[in-house]
């Protein structure tokens, strides 16, 4: 557990309130998912000069939305009048994009360096803070990610957090091209960006 203590307004409450709110929205797996990150988040902000708070704060929230309904997604979209092609994907894209409205709305969450973060978690953008790559790679990396290239992953982050970044979005596309997944717009963008030559 972080002993990290809010002091920026960021949040209207404290690290131990926030957490409380996970643990009663999200499912137990999802919850253990999410402190995980922000451990993670917190390491690599600490070895590349971020902000240790943003850092706690994003990866405590990266997946606030992660279990909502569908029709909770659908209704957010066209009440915000989002971008209409958001209808044509799902929750993978969703919870990210769409669930940065929700964290805005619901927990009052309105520092637009967290929330970009929290938009680009899953697919990565051409252009990312140092605060959406941490968010990005934390999520790969946690401590509870088992996939093949789990360990080289971690490596990876404690030498060059844009080098994880690569890896992880060429992992990410090739996962999605093996499994015969549509693969989002901005995932192809990411990787010719961040691992093309």
């Amino acid at each position: 557990m972080s002993n990290l203590v809010y002091s920026k307004n960021l949040f209207s409450g404290t690290r131990e309130e926030l957490v409380q709110i996970l643990r009663d929205t999200l499912s137990e797996k999802r919850f253990q998912h999410v402190l995980n990150v922000e451990k993670s988040a917190i390491e690599l902000a600490e070895r590349n000069n971020g902000d240790r708070e943003r850092a706690s704060i994003a990866g405590l929230i990266h997946d606030y939305a992660k279990e909502r309904s569908d029709e909770t997604f659908i209704t957010v979209i066209k009440q915000k009048h989002l971008d209409p092609d958001l209808l044509n994907w799902g929750n993978a894209i969703w919870h990210g994009i769409v669930g940065a409205e929700l964290i805005h709305d619901e927990l009052g969450i309105l520092d637009n360096e967290i929330l970009t973060s929290i938009v680009k978690h899953t697919t990565g953008d051409v252009d990312m803070t140092l605060l959406d790559k941490i968010v990005y790679v934390a999520d790969f990396i946690e401590e509870s990610r088992t996939f093949p290239g789990a360990v080289e992953a971690r490596k990876i982050a404690t030498v060059n957090l844009d080098t994880a970044v690569g890896f992880e979005t060429k992992h990410t596309l090739s996962y999605l091209i093996d499994t015969d997944k549509k693969v989002y717009p901005k995932t192809i963008l990411t990787f010719n960006k961040w691992v093309a030559e």
